[in-house]
């Protein structure tokens, strides 16, 4: 064990939206035999069978992988993502455990796990894997000042990608909003290599060691290959769509006509996005069970899609516009127990101001013909 080095290996973010937020392995250098590997707990494939379905439900499975470092080191170089080595300070009991352990969770029944992007993924598998090997108790240097969500700590590495972000924002419900403590933020592999840094052992005399005796860079950051995203911010497209609204409103009061065809792609498009947030109430991923956001993007709007714009045709209010502006309300009203992007909080506005101006417009008309 004198010849084996362990090190905790954190990479930094890629282009793909599932590499944003970097990536934790672990190091097994063991010099007297010539081997240099890395244990990885993010190994999957979206080859597997109904991978995006089973992933939307949290059924994903990851598997834990060994793979040569040079191979590993290779990868990264050419996304142009960095990676920090930390040297784990670590008695020769200790690396036997954890080789031992490595090489127990290698067995083909034990390699596949449960993959939970908060609770259980590859950083906090490497990370279980170091310290609860560890002949002592870790103590991390912990700044009860500063406080987040679990929201707020993927925000902090998906700002540059709009359409991630949002996408994450409206998958995500009330209980990504629960402030997390010091362990719990360590989901991220930036945060747990920060952690690592000022971490102590507490053997069990009571004395103390740094858990991290070296960190070193093995790549610096340098030049990502470009991902095309679409031209367009989802900010932007909302204030577009905004501007479509009140320039429909408009035509409308110039033509005394109801312009039914863009309520219809309206109810169209918030009932199909109803019914995706409808089908995360089944999902095992547990902060996305209860989103208070399926007020606003409601599979009833697919139901009442061919009733309402029927009755638009004869310029008539269906009652399910009442009930809609009303649970648009509620979902407004709701900001203090969830938060929202304000792409969706102004799509809201657009929705009250459309459904205003039919109210009125089918008022006008009723008073015309009678």
């Amino acid at each position: 064990m004198d010849a084996v080095r362990i090190s905790l290996l954190t990479c930094g973010p890629g282009p793909q939206i599932y590499s944003l937020y970097g990536h934790t392995a672990i190091r097994f250098q063991d010099i007297g035999r010539d081997q240099d590997l890395v244990v990885n707990y993010g190994m999957f494939s979206f080859r597997q069978k109904y991978f995006i379905l089973r992933f939307v439900f949290g059924l994903t499975d990851y598997e834990m992988g060994i793979v040569p470092f040079m191979d590993f080191i290779a990868e990264y170089a050419a996304q142009g993502r960095w990676v920090v080595q930390q040297t784990v300070n670590l008695s020769r009991e200790e690396k036997l455990a954890i080789t031992q352990a490595i090489d127990e969770n290698y067995q083909p029944a034990n390699r596949v796990y449960r993959y939970n992007y908060f609770y259980d993924n590859c950083t906090t598998r490497a990370r279980d894997m170091i310290t609860d090997h560890i002949d002592g108790s870790v103590l991390y240097e912990e700044n009860r000042m500063v406080t987040t969500s679990y929201r707020g700590m993927i925000h902090q590495w998906n700002a540059g990608h709009p359409w991630a972000r949002l996408g994450k924002d409206l998958l995500l419900g009330v209980k990504a909003d629960k402030k997390t403590d010091n362990k719990a933020q360590q989901f991220l592999p930036d945060s747990l290599r920060k952690d690592f840094d000022h971490a102590v052992i507490i053997n069990k005399d009571g004395s103390r060691r740094q858990l991290v005796t070296d960190t070193s860079w093995l790549l610096r950051p340098s030049k990502q290959p470009e991902v095309k995203e679409f031209i367009l911010s989802p900010m932007q497209c909302v204030l577009a769509l905004l501007i479509v609204t009140l320039f429909v409103i408009g035509a409308e009061r110039f033509t005394k006509r109801i312009l039914w065809g863009f309520d219809l792609l309206l109810l169209l498009l918030d009932g199909a996005s109803g019914l995706i947030l409808t089908a995360m109430i089944f999902s095992q991923h547990p902060t996305v069970s209860l989103n208070t956001q399926i007020l606003l993007f409601t599979p009833l709007s697919l139901i009442f899609l061919f009733p309402v714009v029927r009755s638009l045709r004869y310029h008539r209010f269906h009652p399910y516009l009442k009930l809609w502006a009303a649970l648009t309300a509620s979902f407004l009203l709701l900001y203090p127990l969830q938060h929202y992007e304000a792409t969706v909080g102004i799509l809201a506005l657009i929705l009250l101001i459309r459904i205003s101006s039919l109210r009125i417009a089918c008022t006008k008309s009723s008073h015309r013909h009678e």
